[in-house]
C-alpha cells in the first residue's frame, strides 16, 4: 500500500465527500432500509457482511456501495438524502476516476507495457506484512492506494495486492470512502504478454473476471486466498 499526495483532488471536495457519507449513516434506520440488499448484483445497496448466513467471521461495518460510471447511468439509484449526496459524491466520483486512470497509466509506464491493458482522521487500517499486522496512520489530504488482485495478475506478480483489515474503535466511528476501478465482467485477466516474454514464465493462468468476482466473494467468506486457484505451480 502507498499513500498518495499532490493528487490534484481538492481538499474541500474530499472533506465534503466524507461529510455526506457520515450524514447518510446518521439517518434514521427506516430512511436507510430501502437500500438494504443481500444481492451483490444490485447497482446501489446497503449491507454489512459478504455472506452473513454462511461466512465464518462477520464483518463489523455498515457499507453503502454503488456504481459510479457512467455517472448519468447510475446517479438516479443513489440516495436523495442527504440532499447534497448526489451532487457531492458525483463530483468526487468523476475526479476519482480521472485520478485512478492516471495511476493506471503510470503503473503501465513503470512496468513497460502499453496503457491499453487497461479516509478520515480515525486510524484503523492495517496491512499484513511478514505475518505481522502494521498500522497505516492516516495523513491529511492523502489517498491510500491498494493494488487489486487483477493488477497483480496482469503484472505477473511484479505488483502485489496487500492483505488488509480495519480494526474497530470503541469510541469513534470511522468513515471511509473507497473508490474501485474494475475490469469489465467479460474481461479475460492474464499476465501481460510483454512481461511474460521478457521477464519470466506466467505465474497465473487466464480467467474471466466475472468468474473471479464470484470466487472472491466465496473465498472472502471462507478466509481463503482468492488467487490460489489461478496460480501456476513451478516444476
Amino acid at each position: 500500500m502507498k499513500q498518495l499526495t499532490n493528487h490534484g483532488v481538492p481538499e474541500e471536495l474530499m472533506k465534503e465527500t466524507v461529510k455526506v457519507a457520515e450524514e447518510f449513516f446518521q439517518l434514521p434506520v427506516e430512511d436507510m432500509a430501502s437500500f438494504y440488499s443481500e444481492d451483490p448484483r444490485k447497482g446501489c445497496r446497503l449491507y454489512t457482511s459478504i455472506d452473513y448466513d454462511h461466512e465464518k467471521v462477520h464483518f463489523w461495518r455498515d457499507n453503502l456501495r454503488h456504481l459510479c460510471h457512467p455517472l448519468e447511468d447510475h446517479v438516479g439509484e443513489w440516495p436523495r438524502n442527504p440532499t447534497r449526496y448526489r451532487e457531492v459524491m458525483g463530483n468526487y466520483a468523476v475526479r476519482m476516476r480521472e485520478l485512478s486512470l492516471m495511476l493506471l497509466d503510470l503503473i503501465c509506464e513503470g512496468l513497460g507495457i502499453e496503457s491499453v491493458y487497461f479516509e478520515g482522521a480515525v486510524p484503523g487500517l492495517q496491512v499484513l506484512r511478514d505475518e505481522e499486522w502494521l498500522a497505516l496512520e492516516p495523513v491529511p489530504n492523502t489517498f491510500v492506494v491498494n493494488i487489486g488482485h487483477a493488477l497483480q495478475v496482469i503484472s505477473n506478480g511484479m505488483l502485489r495486492s496487500a492483505e488488509h483489515r480495519v480494526v474497530t474503535n470503541a469510541y469513534i466511528a470511522r468513515t471511509t470512502v473507497t473508490s474501485f476501478i474494475h475490469p469489465s465482467n467479460d474481461s479475460l485477466i492474464q499476465p501481460a504478454a510483454l512481461l511474460v516474454d521478457r521477464c519470466s514464465l506466467p505465474l497465473y493462468r487466464a480467467f474471466p473476471y466475472d468468474e473471479f468476482v464470484r470466487k472472491l466473494i466465496k473465498d472472502t467468506r471462507d478466509g481463503e486466498p482468492p488467487l490460489k486457484e489461478y496460480q501456476i505451480s513451478k516444476t
